[in-house]
């Protein structure tokens, strides 16, 4: 992310309760989905990876799996944890070119800016295979706010995250909202995205 200094502070000081928590079961389902999609032996990128969870399912399916987060907390977490090996940097630092066949960004670029939207949704575009797959997490609805615990969040309604993901080369996402409950305890609209860079 291009650092917000509060939302990495939260990570990095309460990594151990969030991994504890943030163990994928509300998002098992859609890692299903996604994972059913590529090619057996793909490479798949865990951007954003969090706790590791997802980057352990990858790996357990058999997927060549690499991990970046910015949070050099949860990074710990996921070694100690999952033995995941996370590259801790920003998100802008991605330089990958036609790498991977898929790449799982699960609920970490809502922590950014609405301006970086366009620039890390061409990063990754272009870190992606052609034909490849992206699953994106994303918080809807509008505006910007913090929430109780001083994260930071960025709010997307379907609409226009699906023309900034038309614009980046995603041509056809599919996108479903579905209501679920944070860390902080607050009902939120969520919305899963998968969408397949054009050949």
């Amino acid at each position: 992310m291009t650092a917000d200094i509060e939302t990495l502070a939260f990570y990095d000081g309460d990594a151990a309760a969030y991994a504890a928590y943030a163990s994928g079961k509300a998002e098992r389902g859609w890692l299903g989905r996604f994972s059913a999609r590529l090619e057996p032996g793909t490479s798949v990128l865990d951007f954003g990876c969090g706790s590791g969870w997802a980057a352990h399912e990858f790996a357990g399916q058999g997927f060549p799996v690499s991990a970046l987060d910015g949070s050099a907390g949860l990074a710990a977490e996921a070694r100690r944890r999952y033995g995941v090996v996370v590259r801790v940097a920003r998100f802008e630092a991605l330089e990958d070119v036609a790498q991977h066949g898929g790449i799982w960004a699960s609920f970490c670029l809502l922590h950014d800016t609405r301006e970086a939207m366009p620039g890390h949704l061409a990063r990754l575009h272009r870190a992606l295979e052609p034909g490849g797959w992206l699953y994106l997490g994303l918080k809807e609805g509008a505006g910007d706010s913090r929430d109780s615990l001083g994260r930071r969040y960025t709010y997307f309604g379907a609409a226009e995250i699906g023309t900034l993901l038309r614009a980046a080369g995603f041509p056809a996402p599919e996108i479903v909202a579905e209501q679920s409950t944070g860390y902080d305890g607050a009902k939120t609209g969520m919305l899963h995205i998968l969408a397949r860079r054009d050949d």
